[in-house]
């Protein structure tokens, strides 16, 4: 197992990482739309929140040479 962790999306605030990559698969803990620059919430519309948290997925799993093309 390998703890998965970038910058580029709002740090884990709990006892739990940002994503695990096990056994060819990388599990991902849940994200809120928290701009990773200012750890502010951002506060919008869904699209603008949607657009957020994608992002920050999309960064964690970069940081673990995945993809959003890889998830399921």
């Amino acid at each position: 197992m390998e703890k998965i962790s970038t910058k580029k999306a709002p740090m884990a605030i709990g006892p739990y990482s940002q994503a695990i990559k096990a056994g060819g698969f990388v599990f991902c803990s849940g994200q809120i739309a928290i701009d990773p620059k200012t750890n502010e919430f951002k506060t919008g519309t869904i699209i603008e929140e949607t657009t957020r948290v994608i992002e920050n997925l999309k960064a964690v799993l970069e940081q673990a040479n995945s993809g959003l093309e890889k998830t399921i």
